[in-house]
């Protein structure tokens, strides 16, 4: 099964607890519960409700964050984005690892699969 989790990061890839107003975005790619590659994106300039619908056309399947609006998991669940928040401040590739292995609780998630 392929998957492309997204998780906001600082410059040091580390989990950025603020979503909508982080720097960069770590996407993995995952195929077969592995990380196969990593890219460090830009996000756009923050505008309410643009980054789940810019996640989403990057093909984006599940979202890693620390916290986030309700209104933004609405458009990602919409956008059938999977959302995990109250995830513990690691680098992207901890995150993931723990998220594909269960070894990470999220306080919430919002999935629909």
């Amino acid at each position: 099964m392929k998957k492309k989790v997204a998780i906001p990061v600082d410059e040091n890839s580390v989990l950025d607890g603020h979503f909508g107003h982080c720097h960069y975005f770590s996407l993995l790619t995952v195929e077969d519960h592995k990380i196969i590659s990593e890219k460090i994106v830009t996000p756009p300039p923050h505008e309410p409700g643009l980054l789940p619908k810019w996640l989403a056309q990057q093909g984006v399947t599940d979202v890693l964050a620390g916290g986030m609006g309700q209104k933004a998991i609405e458009i990602f669940k919409y956008n059938d984005v999977n959302v995990f928040v109250g995830a513990p401040k690691l680098t992207a590739n901890e995150l993931t690892e723990g998220f594909l292995n269960g070894s990470i609780s999220f306080t919430a998630n919002y999935c629909d699969h």
